[in-house]
């Protein structure tokens, strides 16, 4: 990243190794997606036989070096609370979310109404939010847990709860029920759990008590 393109052989040279050893390394770096190979440009060609491959760093491999971007979204929400209010931080998680929301909701809508948690945390786990559900309770409190194993924005979440608020807001409408966050990571919880409770499917339908009335 330092140097820029450069080839195995020069690596060796500053590394002190072998070509040989700088290749095994190259070639893991490679299959990882760390590292990418480019062609020379053509002034550099020069002679004959096959141009030296040359190697950079992807966008990948730039992300594998320390970040900040924590650091950096928790100033601009600091900043965007003292300019205007907590309910501006609260304005911009509900944009957020809302991203999301667009997104989820064909994949929630096309479940069958008794699956819907699960298509719910199934798109939550393709965002990174490593969720599962699990059954929880009987009677009138059954319903399902919905388990978030990775918040990605747990450290900012600390300091703006709002982040968290919404996001359990566009789950109910996801869903369409009220549900409970009972813990979150951003609190120092190992998990983050929603309680969805068990959804009459029948509810729409009023003549659905005056049936179970009769019988």
């Amino acid at each position: 990243m330092e140097n820029g393109p450069t080839t195995a052989a020069l690596l060796a040279e500053n590394l002190g190794l072998t070509p040989a050893a700088v290749r095994r390394h190259l070639d893991a770096l490679l299959a990882d997606g760390l590292i990418e190979e480019r062609a020379p440009r053509a002034s550099a060609v020069r002679g004959r036989g096959r141009p030296a491959r040359l190697f950079a760093v992807t966008d990948a491999g730039r992300d594998s070096f320390d970040q900040d971007y924590d650091d950096l979204a928790a100033s601009a929400l600091r900043f965007m609370s003292e300019t205007g209010g907590r309910e501006a931080v609260a304005a911009f998680a509900r944009q957020r979310v809302s991203e999301l929301e667009a997104r989820y909701r064909p994949v929630v809508e096309a479940a069958a109404p008794g699956q819907r948690t699960e298509a719910l945390a199934t798109a939550l786990s393709g965002d990174g939010y490593a969720a599962t559900t699990r059954p929880t309770g009987s009677g009138p409190a059954a319903g399902e847990q919905l388990c978030q194993h990775h918040c990605p924005v747990a450290h900012v979440a600390v300091q703006f709860p709002e982040l968290c608020e919404a996001e359990t807001e566009v789950f109910a409408r996801l869903l369409g029920t009220h549900v409970q966050r009972l813990a979150t990571i951003a609190h120092g919880d190992g998990v983050c759990t929603t309680h969805v409770p068990t959804v009459r499917h029948d509810q729409d339908d009023p003549g659905a008590d005056n049936r179970r009335s009769a019988q």
